[in-house]
Formats: structure tokens, C-alpha cells, sequence
């Protein structure tokens, strides 16, 4: 009987256990594909979980960081879902390949379509809302993204709170995009190795202009030592015919 009774306490704090962690963990989040390197450009999915049993999501809006703006902001088309994008203009204009932005995206707005029976994310489900993201800071490790769920019963759960080191995972977080070191492959490295790369080429052209000219100049003098040596021949015969 004790032994049953252990065992059934031991399943229900397992459950319990599961439960609260599947809570904690259903939350909107954003992750690259590949990775997100500073300097560069990413391209990240936003997923969206619904919480709800007897609702679904409608909308769903993500706020961009302002202290690290980004001016180049593409959505992919997600079928069901029309998707607006926004832009606000900047108090310190971006440098971005030389050109002066003045202007950076602010957020992005998914909102359902079609039949309003059957449109959004639904209870049990999840989406995922692609974006392309540039230019992305060298000065910081990370990027916060503070997002609005709507569901069609009205109730909208703001995903805004930012982790604090050293603390819990807030009830309602807001969606991180880590940061990698940059690779070689960004922007002044590859300027660099294009450059080292045209370097090369040139020189490679100059060595082998060189090369040909010289060949064409010693053809040449072949050539005229070969007639001077048959001329030379002729005029020995004769003088030995003589």
C-alpha cells in the first residue's frame, strides 16, 4: 500500500513537472536559420504558439529593438496571413555599404485572412513567420524583439519582458535573437579578400603580358638570326664557286 502510494505521489509530481515546464516553455521566440552573425545578415522564424484551448490567434506583432535598428527587414509570404511592415525615422541616420539611412523598420504586423471559422493559429498549433534581417549590429551579443499576441476573443498577451541576469525566466518574455562573432565572410573581410583577389589577378594579367611580349621578341630575333645565317650560307657557296 505505502509502496503504491509513493509511486502514485511520484507520478503526479513527474506531471506536475511536465505541465509547468510546457508552460514556461510555450512562449513566442525567434530563432535564425543558420546563424546570425554580427555585422551580417540572418534570417529568422518567429514562432508563435497558441496557449489557448478555446481561442485562436488572429494577430501577431513584433516590435524591433531602437537601440539597434535595422534597416533592412524582407517578411516572407506565410500562406493565411497578410503582413505589413513598418518603418519610423531615425534620430542618428544608419551607415549601411556607404549610403546614409535615415529610416528603420519599427515592426511587423501579421494579421489572419480568410473564413473567420477557420483562420489563425489554432488551439493546439503553432506558426512560424519568416523575416530576412539586416544589417545586423557588430556592438552587441543580442537582440530583443518585444511581441503582441491577439487571439480572436480579444485577449492579447504582451511577450515584452526582458531576462535579468541571474534572475527566472519572466512569465511573459520577450523573444531574443543571440548574436555570433563575425566571419571572415562579412562585409570588410570580403572586401578585403576581393581585393587581395583582384591584387592577384592583375599581377597574374601583367606576368603573363610580360611573358608573351618577350616571347613574341625573341621570335623575332629567331627570325632574323635564321635569314642572316642563309644569307651568309649563299654568299660562302659563291665565293667558293669563285
Amino acid at each position: 500500500m505505502n509502496v503504491s502510494r509513493i509511486a502514485l505521489a511520484g507520478g503526479v509530481a513527474a506531471s506536475t513537472v511536465l505541465i509547468l515546464a510546457g508552460t514556461a516553455s510555450a512562449h513566442v521566440s525567434v530563432q535564425p536559420q543558420g546563424e546570425a552573425a554580427k555585422g551580417g545578415y540572418a534570417t529568422v522564424n518567429f514562432k508563435v504558439p497558441n496557449e489557448r484551448d478555446n481561442a485562436s490567434t488572429t494577430k501577431v506583432e513584433v516590435n524591433f529593438p531602437t537601440d539597434h535598428p535595422l534597416a533592412s527587414v524582407m517578411p516572407q509570404a506565410v500562406p493565411g496571413w497578410d503582413v505589413q511592415v513598418t518603418k519610423s525615422k531615425l534620430a542618428k541616420p544608419l551607415d549601411m555599404h556607404g549610403q546614409k539611412i535615415s529610416e528603420a523598420v519599427s515592426k511587423v504586423i501579421w494579421t489572419a485572412t480568410g473564413d473567420k471559422n477557420d483562420r489563425g493559429i489554432r488551439p493546439g498549433d503553432f506558426q512560424q513567420f519568416p523575416l530576412s534581417i539586416g544589417q545586423l549590429p557588430e556592438d552587441a551579443d543580442q537582440l530583443v524583439f518585444k511581441a503582441i499576441q491577439t487571439y480572436d476573443n480579444k485577449e492579447v498577451v504582451r511577450w515584452i519582458e526582458e531576462q535579468k541576469d541571474g534572475a527566472e525566466e519572466p512569465e511573459s518574455p520577450a523573444p531574443v535573437l543571440k548574436l555570433t562573432a563575425a566571419t571572415t565572410g562579412e562585409h570588410g573581410a570580403s572586401a578585403d579578400a576581393t581585393a587581395q583577389t583582384a591584387d592577384k589577378q592583375t599581377t597574374a594579367a601583367a606576368a603573363a603580358s610580360s611573358s608573351d611580349t618577350t616571347a613574341r621578341v625573341l621570335g623575332i630575333v629567331g627570325i632574323v638570326i635564321g635569314v642572316a645565317g642563309v644569307a651568309f650560307g649563299v654568299l660562302a657557296g659563291r665565293r667558293r664557286a669563285a
